[in-house]
């Protein structure tokens, strides 16, 4: 057993975990946020992305022993409970970037991540290459690609972005 210490969510975390468990296996599992999706286990899909040190990784091929220091992000820590929704939230509520639901937190948290590192005017062709590597099995990706166009510009009105 190794033992870890990160903060989740702008919380302490401290365990011991298998050296061999996924970040992924350790949020949903040891710390119940299960907002974070397993979809692919290949890092092909999207649905596992959370941000470590505020960039976005894929946890489903991120070990839990390499958050150990740092801080993670998970979709359940960009509103606080009874707050308002985080802009992009909003942005994906809007305007219906969503149907099953299974991809969205993947798509918001690469959302965040693509307005941290490309700015708050997105044109479509931009959010449609960082989009690559998330896959959504209900939409035809414009309700998507319209949500993180406005969820990047509330950002850059918003304190919480």
């Amino acid at each position: 057993m190794a033992k870890i210490s990160l903060i989740v969510n702008g919380n302490p975390v401290t365990a011991n975990v298998d050296p061999r468990t996924l970040l992924v296996q350790f949020l949903r599992e040891n710390l119940r946020l299960t907002g974070t999706h397993v979809g692919c286990d290949t890092s092909q899909c999207g649905a596992c992305v959370v941000h470590v040190d505020g960039k976005a990784v894929k946890s489903c091929t991120t070990l839990a022993v390499m958050a150990d220091g740092h801080e993670v992000r998970t979709i359940e820590g960009l509103a606080a409970d009874g707050a308002p929704l985080h802009p992009m939230q909003e942005a994906f509520r809007e305007h219906h970037g969503l149907q099953c639901g299974f991809c969205t937190p993947g798509m918001i948290m690469t959302a965040i991540d693509i307005v941290h590192r490309k700015g708050n005017e997105l044109d479509d062709h931009t959010i449609r290459e960082e989009l690559e590597g998330n896959l959504c099995r209900c939409t035809g990706y414009q309700n998507i690609v319209a949500s993180i166009s406005a969820g990047a510009k509330a950002m850059a009105k918003s304190d919480l972005a």
